[in-house]
C-alpha cells in the first residue's frame, strides 16, 4: 500500500498517452510525479496505433511501455492501481485507491479517458478494435478497398457512410433502427454509390476469426469484412465527480454522443489545482492529440506550481524563522537528493 503521508508535486491519474506525456514533461521540469495507472487503455484491443508521427504503427501497449520508460528516466514513478476518489485539502489533494491506500499531491492531472459503449448486437464487442471500427483516420487505411458496412446508430450515420467512402468504393449503410433518411441524404448516398439496407441488424457473421458478414433479424446475410459503429463515449469521471466536477453532454445535432469534463484550452477545470487531458476532456482526440494535450496541461501545472513556490518563498523570506520556512528548506533538501544533487562545500 502507498504511504498515506507521501506527498508529490503532481499525481497523474491515468497512464495513457495523455498522462504519460504530462508525467514526462513534469518530471523533466524536476517535479516529483506519481502516475497511477489502472492498466485498461481504451485502445488496447487495437493491433496498432496510427497517425503518431515517429511511432506510426506501433502497438498501443508497446507505445505506453516506451512512454513509461521515458518518464521513469527522469524520475517519474508509475504504479498500477484504481483511484476511486480524491479529496481537496487545504494545501493540495488526497488521492485514494481501491485498496484503501492513499497519497497526497499538490496538483492533479486526470487523464482517465472514456469508455466506448457499444450497442447490444451479437458479435460487436468481441470484434471491437479488429474488424469493428469507428474512426476512419485510425483504421481506414487498414480496410481500404474492402467491403465496409456502416451500422446506423445516430443521425450521423449518413455522414459516417460518406466519410468511409473515401477509403472504399464498396460501402453499405445498414439503417437498423434509425428513422428514415431525408431525400437529400438518399441522393448523396446514391451519388456516391452507397447502398442502403433496410431491417434490424441481429449479429455479425464470423468465420476463421474474421468478420465475414452482417446478419439481419430476418436471416439474410450481407457479406462485409469490416463494420463501422458509433459508440457512446462515456467519460471515466468518477474521481473527478468526487471533487464536484459534473460531466457535460456532447451533442451532435440533436444526438448525445457522449460525456466529457469541461476545461479550458490548457485543461484547467473549475476545481483549482485539477487539470484534465485526453479523451476525458475531448471525446474525439486521437492518440497524438491526447499526448499533446498532456504536454500542454503539464506546462500549465508547472507554471502554477512555480507561482505557488514563489509565493511561499516570499512569505518565508518575510518570516525567516517560521514553520513554513523550515518546511521549505526540508522540501528543497529532499528534492535535491531525489534528483541526485549533492551539496558542495
Amino acid at each position: 500500500m502507498s504511504d498515506m503521508n507521501k506527498r508529490y508535486d503532481v499525481v497523474v491519474i491515468g497512464g495513457g498517452a495523455a498522462g504519460l506525456s504530462g508525467a514526462l514533461a513534469l518530471s523533466r521540469a524536476r517535479r516529483s510525479v506519481l502516475v497511477i495507472d489502472a492498466g485498461s487503455p481504451r485502445n488496447a484491443p487495437a493491433s496498432h496505433a496510427h497517425n503518431y508521427l515517429g511511432r506510426e504503427g506501433t502497438p498501443p501497449l508497446e507505445l505506453l511501455a516506451i512512454g513509461r520508460a521515458e518518464a521513469a528516466d527522469y524520475g517519474a514513478e508509475t504504479v498500477r492501481g484504481n483511484v476511486v476518489s480524491a479529496e481537496k485539502l487545504s494545501d493540495g489533494f488526497r488521492v485514494v485507491q481501491e485498496d484503501g491506500s492513499a497519497v497526497q499531491a499538490r496538483r492533479l492531472l486526470v487523464t482517465t479517458g472514456i469508455v466506448d459503449e457499444l450497442p447490444p448486437v451479437e458479435g460487436l464487442a468481441e470484434r471491437w478494435g479488429k474488424e469493428v471500427l469507428h474512426c476512419p483516420y485510425c483504421h481506414g487505411w487498414e480496410v481500404r478497398d474492402r467491403p465496409v458496412g456502416i451500422l446506423a446508430l445516430s443521425p450521423m450515420a449518413v455522414h459516417q457512410a460518406l466519410l468511409w467512402r473515401q477509403w472504399s468504393d464498396d460501402v453499405v449503410l445498414f439503417r437498423h433502427e434509425q428513422p428514415d433518411f431525408s431525400d437529400e441524404e438518399y441522393e448523396q448516398l446514391a451519388a456516391r454509390g452507397i447502398s442502403v439496407v433496410e431491417g434490424e441488424v441481429a449479429a455479425l457473421e464470423v468465420s476463421d476469426d474474421e468478420v465475414t458478414g452482417v446478419r439481419l433479424a430476418g436471416g439474410a446475410v450481407i457479406p462485409r469484412e469490416a463494420v463501422v459503429v458509433q459508440p457512446r463515449f462515456t467519460a471515466r469521471s468518477a474521481v473527478l465527480e468526487s471533487l464536484g466536477l459534473v460531466p457535460a453532454e456532447m451533442v451532435m445535432g440533436d444526438h448525445v454522443v457522449g460525456t466529457y469534463i469541461a476545461a479550458d484550452p490548457a485543461g484547467a477545470t473549475d476545481v483549482p489545482g485539477v487539470w484534465v487531458a485526453g479523451n476525458v476532456a475531448n471525446l474525439m482526440e486521437q492518440v497524438v492529440g491526447a499526448a499533446a494535450a498532456g504536454l500542454k496541461a503539464a506546462s500549465m501545472i508547472n507554471m502554477d506550481l512555480v507561482t505557488d513556490d514563489t509565493q511561499r518563498a516570499v512569505e518565508a523570506r518575510r518570516t525567516p524563522f517560521s514553520a513554513e520556512a523550515e518546511r521549505q528548506v526540508t522540501e528543497r533538501v529532499l528534492g535535491d537528493r531525489r534528483h541526485g544533487l549533492q551539496e558542495t562545500r
